[in-house]
């Protein structure tokens, strides 16, 4: 009884501590790694290529504008195939391949 108690109370602080990320402005390294679901290594492996925004402001410890992040999650998007058959017809009526 005790055990299931002290469970259910671990998952509700580590629900807590979740919100509490997604509520802060600027992350640390282990937030953003849990943030964006990643490895520490592939994380830093992304920082030191220039790939993800982060800042360094005493040379050292990195951290993430939450909202970079997200923009940066977003980018390259990748067009539905509705989408593309739409730009290729778009293309050939702007280019008069097809007469209507």
């Amino acid at each position: 009884m005790d055990t299931n108690i002290i469970e259910k109370l671990d998952r509700i602080e580590k629900l807590l501590l979740e919100q509490q990320t997604m509520q802060k402005q600027v992350l640390n390294f282990n937030e953003t790694c849990k943030y964006l679901e990643l490895s520490q290594s592939h994380l830093y492996k992304l920082t030191s290529t220039g790939t993800i925004p982060h800042y360094k402001p005493n040379g050292k410890k990195i951290y993430f504008n939450r909202v970079e992040l997200e923009e940066w999650l977003l980018s390259n998007r990748v067009d539905s195939q509705d989408e593309i058959e739409q730009q290729a017809a778009d293309y050939l009526i702007t280019k008069g391949a097809v007469k209507l």
